[in-house]
């Protein structure tokens, strides 16, 4: 079963959803980081919940 690592961002009420977007792709493209839940809070934010699987490299046995 794969592993994974999260990190939680909060877009405030403020940002675009074309800065949103920009925001989110950055963090995708540069993190390789996916989307895993979005949620819209009542006062117009967005929290959003990122992760990435974690590769755990095996050590080699010679």
């Amino acid at each position: 079963m794969p592993e994974y690592e999260f990190v939680d961002v909060y877009v405030p009420r403020g940002v675009s959803r074309k800065d949103a977007t920009r925001l989110l792709t950055d963090h995708a493209e540069y993190g390789n980081w996916e989307l895993d839940r979005l949620s819209l809070l009542r006062d117009g934010s967005r929290r959003v919940r990122l992760r990435r699987r974690i590769i755990r490299q095996v050590r080699a046995t010679w």
